[in-house]
């Protein structure tokens, strides 16, 4: 069976959806790195709730297919890893958020995320940066 190259979702294209166990598959393989179907079932193991070998096997193939995991299939173990990164998750996420809910408008989310935030001063740092970036930005189009 020749290997199944995962999909690379592009910005613009809509990512499939992903269920609540399938995300947490995959904050295991972020928080924990890569690993085989009985590494990931250890790792769960004590959680909220029971899992089994099949369960998660199943949850990984998925990933795998929605291309937001992939696999290396060189030994008899098969190894999963996130094909996506925490980050890009997320950032697609509040886009859709933003797309669907605010009619593309950040503002609202944004100011809403710094209100009930907290903060470390490398982050309110990184934040003043961007906003200086913003604005300087918004001087060179005219305010727009």
């Amino acid at each position: 069976m020749t290997p199944r190259k995962p999909r690379d979702p592009s910005p613009r294209e809509s990512w499939p959806g992903i269920s609540d166990a399938e995300l947490t598959v995959l904050k295991e393989l972020w928080d924990h790195g890569p690993g085989t179907v009985r590494d990931v079932l250890g790792r769960l193991e004590g959680k909220s709730q029971d899992w089994a070998y099949t369960t998660v096997q199943t949850l990984l193939a998925r990933l795998e297919e929605k291309g937001y995991v992939a696999v290396a299939r060189s030994s008899a173990a098969h190894v999963f890893r996130a094909a996506v990164t925490r980050d890009d998750l997320a950032g697609k996420r509040v886009d859709e958020v933003a797309q669907g809910l605010l009619d593309g408008a950040t503002a609202p989310l944004l100011l809403r995320l710094v209100e009930k935030g907290k903060f470390t001063k490398e982050e309110l740092a990184r934040f003043r940066a961007m906003l200086e970036a913003a604005e300087r930005r918004a001087g060179k189009d005219g305010g727009s």
